[in-house]
């Protein structure tokens, strides 16, 4: 099993990306996808997950607010397109697969991709 997340880069405040995580060696399907981001010195954190039926989480209102996260089980792929980008969003993003359930705990997820580097600077 392999995921593969990409789409970062250097960004200005207010600026938008969209992450992007390709999953190979599974049916995406059938597992909830999340998003996770660990910035310099602190622990990971999650993001957002989308569940295999469609309910998302996310870790705040604010990310909520600026964040969207969708897939396309056809193509296994997952997304996360985020705007309104602040130097605090700096980090590593993750994507990650866990079978059925929806979570943000990083420790119930089976797979991981290798991370993408997302920072916001002027």
């Amino acid at each position: 099993v392999q995921l593969q997340a990409s789409g970062g880069g250097l960004v200005q405040p207010g600026g938008s990306l969209n992450l992007s995580c390709a999953v190979s060696g599974v049916a995406l399907d059938r597992y909830s996808v999340g998003w996770f981001r660990q910035a310099p010195g602190k622990e990971r954190e999650g993001v957002a997950c989308l569940s295999r039926h469609g309910g998302k989480l996310f870790n705040s209102d604010l990310m909520k607010g600026r964040f969207t996260i969708h897939r396309d089980n056809a193509k296994n792929m997952a997304y996360l397109q985020m705007n309104s980008l602040q130097p605090e969003d700096t980090a590593v993003y993750f994507c990650a697969a866990v079978r059925e359930i929806a979570t943000l705990n990083k420790s119930l997820y089976d797979y991981w991709g290798q991370g993408t580097q997302v920072t916001v600077s002027s």
